[in-house]
């Protein structure tokens, strides 16, 4: 078991601390650890495939590759049609997924839902499917090793905070320690989409608190102040992925005024790519 540890950082004035999950391992590190602990601790022999689904620049995608790696399982990971440029670069969490040895499969747009739907007929037993973002019920396993971590740490601080795609680290987060709060925000969709992702896993505990965003944000779309956010953290000593951590940490600043524990989501692989787009939106 790997414990990761705690630092400190100030942004705009104000002093939060951060649990570095990002520390754990290079591709295989944050929430994405954390749900698929379980997995981790599963035999060799019980699996030989690994399935999942999403986008290209996903962390998840990453973790999973490097799980199977060192477990000697195929990863297969099926997306909707890509570009050529994606297809092209030599950085990104794509790119590193495959030199891990995925198996990348696209589908056409008009049948990639509903090929998705099918993914489990058939299922043989030493195949296992987990969902696009690790939103899988397997995930409260990790998550609970994480919550004992935190309430053994020296910490008197009882706020937590995490972003959320599909929510499943917030949620089960928030079930494993009902005395603390839980803030998250929702990065991919709106709150209702991301109670909705959660409500299919388990019903929302009322520690868990979604901060809304004071605007609308589109997922891995560049945005100045995202950049702007992360400079600022990345001065102070932590890189944190341009993907989730701004949008969460944006909601601190603005909806919060307590010590809050930020947990690292990791996914700083994710970063050279979506530099290189900021750069060529000339930000």
């Amino acid at each position: 078991m790997i414990y990761s540890p705690i630092s400190e950082i100030n942004l705009d004035g104000r002093i939060f601390y951060v649990k570095r999950d990002d520390l754990i391992d290079p591709f295989l590190a944050g929430n994405k650890y954390r749900k698929l602990y379980a997995l981790l601790q599963t035999s060799n022999n019980t699996y030989n495939r690994i399935i999942s689904y999403g986008g290209t620049q996903s962390n998840a995608m990453l973790a999973i590759a490097a799980m199977c790696k060192s477990k000697g399982w195929e990863f297969i990971y099926y997306t909707k049609k890509l570009s050529i440029f994606l297809k092209e670069q030599k950085d990104g969490n794509y790119f590193h997924a495959l030199c891990l040895g995925m198996q990348h499969v696209e589908i056409e747009e008009k049948n990639y839902k509903g090929f998705i739907s099918s993914l489990r007929f058939n299922l043989n037993e030493k195949s296992y499917i987990i969902d696009q973002g690790g939103a899988d019920k397997s995930a409260q396993e990790g998550l609970q090793v994480l919550a004992k971590e935190i309430k053994e740490s020296t910490l008197k601080i009882k706020s937590l905070a995490t972003p959320s795609g599909t929510g499943t680290t917030a949620l089960y987060l928030a079930l494993a320690l009902p005395e603390y709060k839980v803030y998250t925000t929702p990065c991919v969709g709106d709150v209702g989409y991301l109670r909705e992702q959660m409500g299919a896993l388990h019903p929302i505990p009322k520690n868990l608190i979604i901060l809304n965003p004071s605007k609308k944000y589109h997922f891995a779309k560049p945005y100045s102040e995202f950049l702007e956010i992360y400079k600022k953290l990345l001065a102070g000593g932590i890189e944190f992925d341009l993907l989730y951590a701004p949008g969460m940490w944006k909601s601190l600043l603005e909806q919060t005024n307590e010590e809050v524990l930020y947990i690292h989501s990791g996914g700083i692989t994710g970063n050279e790519s979506m530099l290189a787009r900021y750069k060529k939106k000339g930000l």
